[in-house]
């Protein structure tokens, strides 16, 4: 058999394991599909059915991402009475998500590819038929060595932090919750980041300005001693808006900051989660936006709202399959009701209690008891009430 033939019998084989790999995984749930030329190729993610009985006091509520997960700007504060009519049953698969990732070793470097999918917050869904959602970006990163590339969460936040939560993320009030384009370099519990900016700003309502010059800037340390992990990290971010509108033109500039100390504490296998972040013009960062990261002032400058953040959780173990968790997380935000006006959020809370049970370690059955409150710069707030129950397969 001529060389030639030899390559060509060899590229097809290879073919023939990737096609046989995958097959392999599709049936029995693998992690990992193959190596090729020293790539480790991996596929995972989960399938995911939420159902949920949300009453809220106030209305009206609609329709949207408040229905299908906890947002604290989203609990109505004004409208109708309780009745009735403010109670609303709902299901959707739409955090189901996938992910593909590439680990590599050459000539002495340490190489990483991330992709992950999901459906969460995206256009194009019809409840009437086939409940179709497009797909949604949620990362895509390179990792050489040191150095990260990509759509990643944020270096300001500290993923493990998070509560164990039905919901979808379980700390939403207080936590930093943010995934977007950077560059981070990473040394021993050092790292350092340049992350995409965005400004958001109440000008009559919320506007987000695409106008900064400068990328945010984050520093963290992550220290670990023994069954205590904390991350400490500062953000320094430049508000940036530029407009002409009737009260005016606006072209400002405005510098903001955040400071975030989070961590676990260990108790045996329980566990306790927790976290403070306050800062002046943390904005998106926070609180999924619940607050702008700015106003317009009378001479049409930029005036940084600040705002400071708390959370905990304490999961406990009941035994290998089961396990509870309860939470607390809330905001509050200064703000000036000269410029943001009596409507403007002042506070939100949230509550929550549930009960999980893994029937293996690929598939875990849980329900949850949710209370959140929202409550305006007038006085006036609304509560949302909500259980919920899931389903989750592991791949």
């Amino acid at each position: 058999m001529s060389s030639f033939n030899k390559k060509i019998l060899s590229k097809e084989l290879a073919t023939a394991s990737l096609l046989a790999s995958l097959l392999a995984s599709a049936s029995a749930h693998s992690v990992t599909i193959g190596t090729f030329d020293n790539t480790t190729v991996d596929i995972g993610g989960y399938v995911k059915l939420d159902a949920m009985l949300s009453n809220f006091s106030e209305g009206p509520v609609g329709t949207g991402i408040g229905r299908d997960f906890y947002v604290p700007s989203l609990t109505p504060v004004s409208g109708a009475a309780a009745d009735s009519e403010n109670t609303y049953f709902d299901m959707h698969a739409r955090q189901t998500r996938i992910n593909f990732a590439t680990n590599s070793e050459i000539d002495d470097h340490k190489l990483k590819t991330y992709i992950e999918l999901d459906f969460m917050v995206t256009p194009n869904g019809d409840e009437r038929i086939s409940n179709s959602y497009s797909p949604r970006l949620r990362h895509a990163f390179i990792k050489f060595d040191n150095w990260l590339f990509g759509q990643t969460w944020s270096t300001f936040q500290n993923t493990a932090s998070l509560p164990e939560s039905v919901d979808f993320i379980g700390n939403t009030d207080a936590g930093i919750f943010i995934r977007q384009p950077q560059i981070r370099y990473t040394s021993g519990g050092f790292q350092f980041s340049i992350e995409n900016p965005e400004t958001t700003v109440t000008d009559g309502g919320r506007v987000v300005s695409d106008d900064n010059e400068w990328p945010d800037l984050v520093g963290r340390y992550n220290l670990k001693s023994e069954n205590l992990s904390l991350a400490a990290a500062a953000l320094l971010r430049q508000l940036t808006y530029n407009s002409t509108g009737t009260g005016g033109s606006v072209d400002d500039s405005e510098s903001a900051y955040g400071v975030s100390i989070t961590g676990k504490l260990m108790l045996g296998k329980d566990d306790i989660r927790f976290g403070i972040n306050s800062g002046s013009g943390m904005g998106r960062y926070i609180g999924l936006n619940v607050s702008n990261g700015a106003n317009i002032n009378a001479n049409n400058e930029l005036e940084a709202i600040d705002s400071t953040g708390v959370f905990a959780s304490y999961r406990h173990m009941w035994n290998s399959k089961w396990r509870s968790n309860l939470m607390y997380s809330r905001i509050d935000i200064d703000n000036n009701t000269a410029l943001s006006g009596n409507g403007s959020t002042k506070a939100t809370y949230s509550a929550r209690i549930n009960l999980f049970y893994s029937a293996t370690d690929k598939i875990t059955f849980g329900g949850e008891l949710a209370h959140a409150n929202r409550e305006v710069e007038s006085g006036a707030d609304g509560n949302m009430d909500r259980l919920q129950f899931t389903a989750k397969m592991a791949f």
